[in-house]
């Protein structure tokens, strides 16, 4: 995989010439660490010689002269250019908490855990509060899209909210693209959104089943008075969703697979959250009856029913990229406390895993490349272990060949060495 240190290369331009340096070290050891990303564990594998202080790596994060803006542009950009490259922009929108330890941790507060809540329970948790943006890619090798990270920002107590964060996050893409348009999709809480878009944007998500939604208001004629602002009162998305007459059958694709829906949908207002822009609402039911209905809307009165429902469907792949960065890249692991230090190791962690994918695409453009194992002969696509195991392998064997003696390493042995360090975790 040639395609790691070009993709590097790119990011010079946001740092300075010694800062770039310990930037390609410390994004080596990070994806060669096994265990917890601490920045101690880091250290070894990025200055194996010891030729600088161990505290250059902490002062990278918590006081370095560059700045994330930089990185998630660049990175933006390319993934553009190589994913979507014309068309709409796809864009998920969620937000996740990274578990924290220590009673002077910058920006970490006690935030409700999405993760260990239910319904019927709340759990909260210390830590810090992401808000993510990122680019929905379809792979070459079809099923589930992949969560490509754009953008990211901290949430802090008494400051700024999810939405504003997410506004802020809008309006920087779109000053990236300023010719573009993009998909934007969220789960309920960022319905307000759909009010105050930036131009060019439109947004796909969830409506309340209890939602006050109105007809759109009639034309206006040449009587006194103000022009009305909402038209008839309609019954609830839920009661709606009661009615025997409207339903079409559509074959959609959920996450990679077709299915076949029972659909009803219809332009509203919901003047509650849209008061001026009117929505398409749009009813999704299993006709087996398995699965509960989906009340979803979008700002985008063109769109057909089916792409609202995929569109809606392919945000899980946000929640695969938390689990992957957490758990296999070790986002919530640096012991970094201090002023920029907690929120640029959470940041960076999302920003090395949109990395990783990029060289794994850039280098199996149509046909993926992983390691068919006998306990799992059902196996069909890659998953980020594999992507993050090839990089793992290029970066390995370029430190084992450049160390290794005149004498040539036998070839068996340095391939059963170099797989195992792969798939270290």
């Amino acid at each position: 995989m040639k395609e790691w240190p070009t993709l590097l290369s790119c990011f010079a331009a946001a740092f300075t010439t010694p800062s770039f340096a310990i930037f390609l070290r410390v994004s080596a050891a990070w994806v060669l660490c096994p265990g917890g990303r601490r920045i101690t564990r880091l250290v070894p594998l990025a200055e194996p010689l010891g030729e600088k202080a161990h505290d250059a790596y902490h002062r990278f994060f918590r006081d370095g002269a560059w700045w994330m803006s930089d990185l998630w542009r660049l990175i933006a950009r390319i993934m553009v250019a190589q994913f979507q490259p014309s068309g709409r922009i796809p864009l998920q929108i969620d937000d996740t908490l990274f578990h924290k330890t220590g009673r002077k941790v910058e920006g970490a507060g006690w935030w409700r855990d999405a993760v260990r809540s239910s319904a019927t329970k709340v759990v909260h948790g210390f830590g810090l509060n992401i808000v993510l943006m990122t680019l929905a890619v379809n792979p070459p090798w079809g099923g589930e899209p992949l969560a490509l990270p754009v953008n990211a920002r901290l949430h802090r107590k008494n400051d700024r909210s999810l939405l504003d964060l997410a506004h802020d996050m809008l309006r920087e893409l779109a000053a990236w693209f300023p010719d573009r348009q993009f998909d934007v999709c969220a789960d309920g809480f960022y319905a307000p959104m759909a009010s105050s878009l930036p131009a060019g944007m439109y947004l796909t998500s969830r409506i309340r089943r209890d939602a006050a939604v109105y007809e759109l208001p009639p034309p206006r004629r040449h009587t006194a008075g103000r022009p009305r602002k909402k038209g008839k009162r309609l019954p609830t998305p839920e009661d709606m969703a009661r009615s025997k007459k409207g339903w079409q059958r559509l074959t959609v694709n959920l996450r990679g697979k077709l299915k076949h829906r029972l659909v009803l949908c219809r332009p509203v207002l919901w003047y509650a959250v849209c008061s001026e822009q009117p929505v398409l609402l749009v009813i999704s039911r299993d006709p087996d009856g398995v699965e509960q209905d989906d009340f979803l809307f979008t700002t985008d009165l063109r769109a057909q029913p089916a792409q609202v429902i995929s569109r809606y469907a392919a945000r899980w792949a946000i929640e695969d990229t938390f689990k992957n960065v957490k758990q296999s890249l070790g986002g919530q692991d640096p012991q970094s406390w201090k002023r920029a230090g907690p929120e640029r190791t959470a940041a960076f962690s999302f920003w090395l895993y949109a990395l990783v994918w990029i060289a794994y695409l850039k280098a199996h453009p149509a046909t993926p490349a992983f390691r068919a194992l006998p306990w799992y002969t059902k196996k069909k696509r890659p998953s980020f272990v594999d992507a993050l195991s090839e990089v793992r392998s290029l970066l390995w064997r370029k430190r084992l060949f450049m160390k290794s003696e005149k004498k040539p390493l036998q070839s068996k042995i340095i391939r059963h060495l170099i797989m195992v360090l792969a798939f270290a975790a």
